[in-house]
């Protein structure tokens, strides 16, 4: 390969050329590191895990992937476990037996077995470690050597190799040890391995033996590996070693030689090979590194002059390597980026700027006056120094002119072009100021359509008409708003149509067919600084903005804006670069590429490379199958298009379960809890290589939403009795959710919460409740019926009262009609009306003091009233008394003094006021057996037409009196008592009163 130099002068006219060699060098800075080959100028960058990254200790061992997909790293200050993103680390405080752990391994179970420098063995199940203090086979198997070789064969069995003359047996009843007695014949670091038909063979540094049931026997075997670092048992039970040949693979008997390996390879050799079967390569861990041998003799070196105590690689095809510097990541080869500094030929580690020509060659502007072109196709570099190193010491900005075959370039004070860069690079032109002031170049951009050149500078925007022939301007000459537009300015760009658009202190402007539109006064998110503008095939505007994301403006609408809320690692947007489609986005935290615009935009990050695509990217460049990155690193490149990309959703695994600062097994599932404080912490983990940028949701129920965080730890506390379902799952930048883990539990109920205990104090609580209210009411009628007795008792004493004194009328007229039969001396009628009068007054003086009297004394009362009342009346006054015979008279009871005012009433407002008289009948029923039914039936006037014929209203007192008393003691009694007055058709009144049976 060919590097030319050339310093080009002002006139063009001091060429120098330098011919040399390409040199490859390893680079080695701040936790980046890369690998190299002959065959290739750029190096490949490989990701460095240390204890700055929370690694255990810088000095690693052995590195093994689980089942699950995370990665243990065994060291000399315990164990880590990575999840490519987050390193758990595990002590003897976890159980661990000793600090320093040579070596792991997982068997069929799921343990991860642990093998300390001090001898003692533990292994992980469900997220608890076990040693020697809590398993008493582990205390059985605690040996005072290093263990250095460890199987479970087809029957169950642990073997263990030692570094002493000592093999271990558990067959899952009884340790046997078996020690050669031959001092020719030790089993010193001896290899065990497991044929295909079950054979157990021991590969020694002295011997090789093979078991026959019950003991060791010394055979011939060609098989001789170099160590028991250099033999490994394949999934196939086939044993994949090195000896001081080269690589072979023993299988079904038969030795096959594989690669040959360099002697010097063989005698550096330092940790653990790893074959890849599917390749068909070896990868040796050296003193001096890391080597990838295949069979054509094709070796690569990585990690160079670093001790490597391990090889492997993970199930996603990325390779792994165990160092005493800490760990490093080779990314499988679609996840790879790549490296060309100054190291592998370039001017400077600083690229600025960066654009292509039509012959695939890279414009690199770097940081120290030189411009590097680099044909990607043999990475032969050109240097192109430029005269005035202070005025053109950082290249900014380049673009290639496809139409002029040219490439323009500029920095911060002055602006130059490459013409006909395909017969020449040294055809050069710089940008005058007729007046030879200084100006300040932010940006500039080319019309395709025409020569028009526009540039951004601190005293606001200028444009050339014809770049092409006039490459200069006069700052005297320009005209405001013309083709001079003033206020410092920061972007320029020529859409496809020709129209100028530019961005200034007051924000997004377009001039077009001389008429300049500000469009940041309809749009105040357009007032803000754009930093870089970039057009679709639909005519959409991409702004890069200094804070907002990027704004997406279209027939003068903002139709979208895209922030971190979306994806992107940052609102501080600086590049933009379109390429089929797909929108790449610089921003000050490292790379976005947004797809499938205006449909369903993705936003996706490349996280896997944040060492070096980070904050210090100046500027980017698209083709189609790779992404060049100009940074001051150097130029960052890897392939972007490969579709042999896998993208698998997370898979969360739920690392540890702590109830009440006990340590639970993950495995179970199902657990059932006491009451009490019921705190519960959970952690866990998605498994990703690729990024960082893992997002998990978590819900304690089915049926409650999903909460979304970053951390990968929860703490539960106070948790109420119930059913819960804690489920967690993950997703990477933008993708979509992986599987759910789940961890069923059951906190118990208090006895207090239990059915039986409320259901009975919910029966306790409504008898009470019943009791309460029963006692309450009774208080209450009680009360009332004490009122209505004392109310009652009052009206019979006013009843009585009236009683006493009857109706003067009434005896008024008596004693006429007795006085007058004297005086006629009909002394025999007199004597009859005193006698009746006598007998009326004693039995309403008998019958006031009750409440209650039979109905024949009623009888009796109303007979002898009606008798007197007749005999004044004569003939003008008839009644009847019409009794149903099945009324035991003697023993049916009804209110005292009931009947008579309503008797009365009848003959004085009823039959009285008739000329002719009229009857009055007593109807006595029983209505069923509960109530008797007494009617008042008379012939008279009727009780409406007296009302009306009166002047004022009169309302007898004994009637009223008698209603009110009624209506007491239906209240007081358990059934009320009814009474109804009414008029007959036209004539007479009927009074009806239903009384309850006693």
């Amino acid at each position: 390969m060919i590097i030319k130099k050339i310093k080009i002068g002002t006139e063009g006219n001091r060429i120098s050329t330098r011919i040399a060699a390409l040199i490859f060098a390893f680079s080695l800075t701040a936790a980046i590191f890369f690998s190299y080959s002959s065959a290739f100028a750029q190096t490949t960058y490989l990701p460095h895990y240390t204890s700055k990254n929370g690694l255990a200790s810088n000095n690693c061992y052995y590195i093994l992937q689980d089942a699950k997909g995370f990665i243990w790293i065994s060291t000399d200050n315990g164990l880590s476990r990575f999840d490519g993103t987050n390193f758990q680390n595990f002590t003897i405080e976890d159980g661990l037996p000793d600090t320093q752990i040579l070596r792991m391994a997982e068997d069929k179970n799921g343990r991860i077995w642990s093998f300390a420098l001090n001898g003692q063995l533990s292994y992980l199940q469900d997220g608890k470690f076990y040693n020697q203090d809590n398993d008493a086979l582990l205390k059985k198997l605690s040996l005072n050597t290093v263990i250095v070789s460890f199987i479970i064969d087809k029957k169950g069995r642990i073997w263990l190799g030692t570094n002493s003359n000592l093999i271990v047996c558990w067959d899952g009843k009884m340790i046997k040890k078996y020690i050669s007695p031959n001092h020719e014949d030790k089993f010193t670091n001896a290899f065990i391995h497991e044929d295909e038909q079950g054979n157990i063979y021991a590969f020694s540094d002295q011997s090789v033996q093979k078991f026959n049931g019950k003991t060791f026997n010394v055979i011939k075997s060609d098989v001789q590996p170099i160590s028991y670092l250099a033999a490994n048992t394949q999934p196939n039970h086939s044993l994949s070693y090195i000896d001081q040949k080269g690589f072979k693979l023993f299988k079904n008997g038969k030795i096959a030689s594989m690669i040959s390996i360099p002697q010097n390879l063989i005698k550096n050799m330092s940790g653990y090979f790893y074959y890849n079967q599917s390749s068909g390569e070896v990868w040796l861990a050296n003193a001096n590194g890391a080597f990838a041998l295949d069979k054509s003799g094709k070796t690569v070196q990585y990690l160079q002059d670093i001790s490597v105590n391990q090889v492997v690689k993970d199930n996603n095809q990325n390779m792994w390597f165990a160092t005493n510097i800490g760990i490093f990541m080779l990314p499988n080869v679609n996840n790879r980026l790549s490296i060309i500094d100054a190291e592998s030929g370039l001017s400077s580690n600083v690229i600025k700027s960066i654009t292509k020509d039509g012959k695939n060659r890279l414009w690199l502007g770097t940081d120290d006056a030189v411009i590097d072109i680099l044909n990607i196709s043999n990475y032969q570099v050109e240097e192109y120094g430029l005269d005035d190193f202070k005025k053109y010491k950082t290249i900014k900005q380049i673009n290639f002119d496809k139409k002029n075959q040219s490439v323009y370039f500029s920095s911060d004070y002055g602006m130059g072009v490459f013409k006909n860069i395909y017969q020449s690079t040294t055809d050069v032109s710089y940008l005058k100021e007729s007046n030879d002031l200084m100006f300040v170049i932010k940006h500039f951009s080319l019309d395709d359509n025409n020569s028009h050149l526009a540039l951004a500078l601190s005293s606001g925007v200028v444009f050339l008409s014809d770049r092409i022939n006039n490459f200069e301007f006069n700052s005297f000459k320009y005209k405001e708003k013309e083709d001079f537009f003033k206020d410092r300015s920061y972007h320029v760009f020529y859409d496809r149509s020709g129209s100028l658009w530019f961005s200034n202190v007051s924000g997004l402007s377009q001039f077009i067919a001389g008429k300049l539109i500000k469009h940041f006064e309809k749009h105040p998110l357009l007032t803000k600084r754009i930093n870089d503008i970039q057009q679709l095939a639909d005519g959409t505007l991409i702004l890069a903005t200094d804070g907002y994301g990027l704004i997406f403006y279209k027939g003068d609408q903002i139709v979208k804006q895209v922030t971190q809320k979306d994806g992107l690692t940052n609102n501080i947007c600086t590049k933009i670069f379109v390429k089929n489609d797909e929108i790449w986005v610089l921003t000050n935290k490292g790379v976005n590429k947004i797809a499938d615009y205006p449909n369903n935009i993705s936003v996706a990050n490349f996280d896997y490379g944040k060492d070096l695509l980070g904050d210090d990217i100046n500027n980017l460049f698209i083709d189609d199958s790779t992404a060049y990155f100009a940074t001051n690193k150097g130029l960052i490149l890897f392939k972007y298009n490969n579709i042999n990309i896998s993208k698998n959703l997370p898979k969360v695994y739920v690392t540890s379960i702590i109830k009440d600062n006990e340590r639970l097994p993950v495995n179970k599932g199902n657990f059932t809890f006491e009451t009490g404080n019921n705190t519960i912490l959970f952690t866990f983990s998605a498994v990703d290589f690729t990024t960082g940028d893992i997002t998990y949701r978590y819900r304690l129920n089915e049926r409650s939403a999903w909460v979304e965080t970053r951390t990968r730890r929860l703490d539960f506390s106070s948790l109420q009795s119930g059913d819960y379902v804690f489920e967690v799952c993950a997703k990477s930048q933008n993708g979509n959710w992986g599987p759910s883990a789940k961890i069923t539990f059951t906190i118990k109920k208090h006895f207090w919460q239990s059915l039986w205990f409320l259901s009975m104090l919910i029966l306790l609580v409504a008898y009470i409740f019943y009791k309460v209210a029963v006692n309450i009411t009774r208080k209450q009628k009680d009360k009332e019926q004490e009122q209505l007795l004392v109310k009652n008792k009052v009206l019979m004493l006013e009843q009585q009262a009236l009683q006493a004194m009857m109706n003067p009328h009434f005896v008024f007229n008596v004693m006429n009609s007795i006085q007058h039969y004297i005086n006629t001396q009909n002394t025999a009628s007199a004597n009859r009306v005193l006698t009746g009068f006598a007998r009326l007054i004693r039995k309403n003086l008998e019958i006031c003091t009750k409440s209650y009297i039979s109905l024949e004394e009623e009888i009796e009362y109303l007979n002898l009233y009606l008798k007197l009342e007749k005999n004044r009346f004569g003939e003008k006054l008839q009644y009847t008394f019409d009794i149903e015979e099945d009324i035991d008279r003697e023993e049916t009871f009804i209110p005292s003094m009931l009947l008579q005012p309503y008797v009365e009433n009848a003959i004085w407002h009823g039959i009285m006021p008739k000329e002719t008289g009229g009857n009055i009948l007593i109807r006595i029923r029983l209505k069923n057996e509960h109530y008797l039914n007494i009617e008042i039936i008379d012939d008279g006037i009727g009780i409406e037409n007296s009302l009306q014929n009166k002047k004022e209203k009169h309302i007898s007192k004994g009637m009223q009196l008698t209603k009110e008393r009624l209506n007491l003691l239906g209240q007081i009694g358990a059934k009320p008592i009814h009474l109804n007055v009414r008029q007959n058709d036209e004539n007479g009144t009927t009074v009806s009163i239903s009384i309850p049976l006693k």
